[in-house]
């Protein structure tokens, strides 16, 4: 109880998981694993802004631009590759850095 008076008065909003969803925490506990494996453990956080900046474009990058095995490699704001049509053809792939080069994406090149 004491706890949750500190997070009430710092405005942050508790929010419970269901006794009956187990696998509720397990996906946030992925993601959580993730975004700490993949952006926070590979970059020097300087502020609390800067902490919201960085994790605003790693959600930008791993909702739209990093491949999920699920998901056959698209990203989830992505259309799903049609793997009829991809053949074996040299690929003109362009890598564009973001966060300083902490994240990685690739594009074909136009």
């Amino acid at each position: 109880m004491a706890f949750d008076a500190v997070l009430a008065d710092a405005a942050v909003r508790i929010v419970k998981s269901g006794v009956g969803i187990p696998r509720m925490n397990s996906i946030m506990e992925r993601w959580i694993q993730t975004c700490r494996r993949e952006l926070l453990d590979r970059t020097l956080i300087w502020s609390q802004s800067h902490l919201l900046y960085a994790l605003r474009e790693f959600e930008t990058f791993y909702n739209s631009y990093r491949p999920h095995r699920a998901l056959r490699q698209a990203a989830p704001l992505r259309s799903l590759p049609d793997i009829a049509s991809a053949g074996i053809a040299p690929l003109d792939i362009r890598r564009h850095d973001q966060l300083g080069g902490v994240l990685k994406e690739y594009r074909h090149a136009a």
